[in-house]
């Protein structure tokens, strides 16, 4: 039996597979059975032949899901950080699993979507965004490098719009998560119902009938912002450091990139400067596992480092929005610093490109 306090609803209709996260007072955070109970639903679905796509959605109106569970998080790593690097094993894995499923994935982005909600719904060979979506990768702000696959998202960004967005953490609309490749359509709110329906269609039988029918519901979002702000984006994020960056950013004479400054000089400077560094080697030709497999070793590496329990205490024990970083100066962040959230954690490393055959059911 279904009951509709369990944290993932699964349903059928017509020849569509639902699921969707329940957990709306908690933005749909998501946890390590979440994670498995998502995966094995997939293992039915893949070959199920009166299954021809799965919708992914958000129970509640505020979003899709805000991310990963930053609570358990933060009380794991302040324990000995044994249950978090289980979670990403699997949450990692999902990602790569979603992104090569063999039938129409659809994820409906709608509201907010970051963090791990990015990885479930980034990866989708579908994704609709709506006039209420606000999609990020806010890891930098707690000390956390962007994982689930998000630094391969943004690496493939125009320009230097994607190093943008991974160092600040900030939150982009539809338009925006359209131009940076975060998203493929937009549909309004209002319409995801009867496009849910029209998708469960006896007529809809593979991926080319999907999108038609996606297309049929889909709209033209209001004007973004990043495309105006992309000139003096590239031009400060074409430096060749963060300390460069926040420089260029300061001297541009522009509000919008003096801003850009002050927010990265509140960030984790030791986050900051990993996650350069990942957004420079995550790039073309990197295969989404190989990605996947570097952000195991940095999320392991940043539950040992003292910025992420301050951060998350920053945000959300506290929320005085006041972290101490340790170091709190971008100077005094060393190479060898940096080099830690690329180096084998101690239990292993994820393995996803050697192993990525093992994967499919």
């Amino acid at each position: 039996m279904v009951h509709d306090d369990e944290p993932v609803l699964f349903g059928r209709a017509g020849g569509t597979a639902r699921i969707t996260l329940n957990r709306p007072r908690a933005l749909n955070a998501l946890t390590h059975p979440m994670v498995m109970a998502i995966a094995a639903a997939l293992d039915r679905w893949e070959h199920d032949p009166d299954v021809t796509a799965v919708i992914l959605s958000g129970a509640g109106e505020r979003g899709l899901c805000a991310g990963g569970d930053i609570r358990a998080i933060y009380e794991d790593a302040r324990t000995g950080g044994n249950a978090s690097p289980a979670f990403w094993r699997d949450e990692y894995r999902l990602n790569a699993r979603i992104a090569r499923f063999r039938k129409p994935f659809v994820a409906l982005m709608d509201g907010i979507v970051m963090g791990g909600g990015v990885g479930l719904s980034g990866h989708a060979g579908v994704r609709i965004v709506t006039e209420r979506s606000a999609v990020a990768m806010p890891e930098t702000a707690i000390g956390l490098v962007p994982d689930v696959g998000g630094t391969y998202l943004l690496a493939r960004a125009p320009g230097a719009l994607g190093t943008h967005l991974a160092l600040t953490g900030n939150t982009v609309g539809p338009a925006d998560a359209l131009l940076c490749g975060l998203a493929d359509h937009f549909v309004p709110s209002g319409r995801l119902t009867a496009l849910s329906e029209a998708l469960a269609a006896p007529g809809v039988r593979d991926a080319a009938d999907v999108r038609e029918t996606v297309l049929r519901y889909a709209a033209t979002p209001s004007e973004g912002r990043l495309a105006e702000d992309r000139p003096w984006i590239d031009a400060c994020y074409a430096a060749g450091s963060v300390p460069e960056i926040v420089d260029r950013l300061l001297d541009s004479g522009l509000p919008a990139a003096k801003d850009t400054a002050q927010t990265l000089l509140s960030r984790s400077p030791t986050a900051l400067k990993a996650t350069l560094a990942a957004m420079r080697a995550d790039g073309p030709p990197s295969t989404l596992e190989e990605v996947l497999d570097r952000a195991y070793r940095a999320s392991c590496a940043a539950l040992t480092h003292p910025d992420l329990v301050e951060g998350i205490r920053a945000r959300v024990i506290d929320k005085d929005r006041a972290p101490r970083w340790s170091p709190k100066e971008l100077a005094r962040v060393t190479e060898a610093d940096v080099a830690r959230f690329a180096a084998p954690p101690p239990g292993g490393d994820l393995g996803l490109a050697e192993g990525t055959a093992h994967l499919a059911p």
